[in-house]
């Protein structure tokens, strides 16, 4: 593959519809690509056109984005349940749950779907090294981390993660996709657990989830210390909340077993927390109560 002589990426295909899938569909759509999200269930169906057309509404009641290209946007994606509708497509991220023995099959599977045979399979994971998933493929060179934060149409970075197997060529088009095309500006991270931004990010989170099971200070005096204090937008348990109890859960372990060392295990309060089922925003309760 030769980035120089390959077509202008305009077909993207995202798979999974929860919120960093939808985030995905709608900044490309936004920026006037075609997009098809995959999704898994009958009820992701109907729930992720929902999901997408809340997004855009609110950017236009924020005067971020005009009814016209709300419009225009939501025109632009379309939801199927099976993924052979993304055998197109030339550039598809996968955004599914944090789990990698399913990132594996969706990777294997995508390799025997997609036909475009300089399309570029992308993982927007947050922890799982990329070269595990590039060797589930028999195009490993192609493949490549290329991971989006939340809210995905608002922050402005985006981590590009090579293995060790991606060609140059996959690097250099990727990053050529995210800045030119999607406006953001990439940075290249090592290809190791947590990358780069999470492995400064959750030892920071996990510490503060310690401080409240050790009963130094509760979650709000805590996130109340580092919003006024540090200036930071929001506080660590905040932050856990909206990344999802669980997904933190699984980022952790993953650089814990990578690492072995212990800022990156996660405290048996946030475990206790996963288990009885409060996971931050998407379930209503974590640290905080969310209606």
């Amino acid at each position: 593959m030769n980035a120089l002589s390959t077509p202008p990426i305009h077909r993207v295909g995202v798979v999974g519809s929860g919120i960093m899938g939808i985030g995905i569909a709608e900044l490309c759509a936004k920026a006037g690509l075609d997009v098809t999200v995959a999704v898994s269930s009958t009820a992701s169906l109907v729930e992720g056109p929902k999901r997408l057309a809340r997004s855009l509404d609110r950017g236009v009641s924020k005067g971020k984005v005009t009814p016209e290209l709300r419009d225009a946007a939501f025109g632009r994606v379309a939801f199927t349940r099976e993924l052979t509708d993304l055998a197109d497509r030339q550039f598809v991220v996968e955004a599914v749950k944090e789990h990698e023995p399913l990132k594996l099959e969706l990777f294997a599977a995508l390799d025997k779907i997609v036909e475009d045979p300089d399309a570029i399979l992308a993982s927007n994971t947050s922890s799982i090294p990329i070269v595990r998933l590039a060797r589930a493929t028999t195009r490993p060179h192609q493949v490549v981390g290329v991971h989006f934060f939340n809210p995905v149409p608002a922050l402005p970075l985006v981590e590009l993660i090579p293995s060790v197997l991606t060609d140059h060529q996959t690097t250099e088009r990727a990053q050529e996709f995210v800045t030119s095309a999607l406006g953001k500006t990439a940075v290249v991270s090592p290809d190791r657990a947590g990358f780069l931004v999470n492995a400064l990010l959750f030892p920071y989170l996990l510490s503060a989830i310690r401080m409240v099971e050790a009963g130094v200070a509760t979650a709000e005096v805590i996130d109340q210390g580092m919003v006024l204090g540090c200036s930071h937008p929001m506080g660590p348990l905040k932050l856990a909340d909206l990344i999802g109890l669980d997904t933190t859960v699984s980022i952790a372990e993953a650089m814990y077993q990578e690492f072995r060392e212990p800022l990156y295990a996660p405290p048996p309060m946030l475990l206790r927390m996963v288990e009885g089922g409060l996971l931050g925003r998407k379930s209503g309760q974590g640290f905080y109560t969310y209606e």
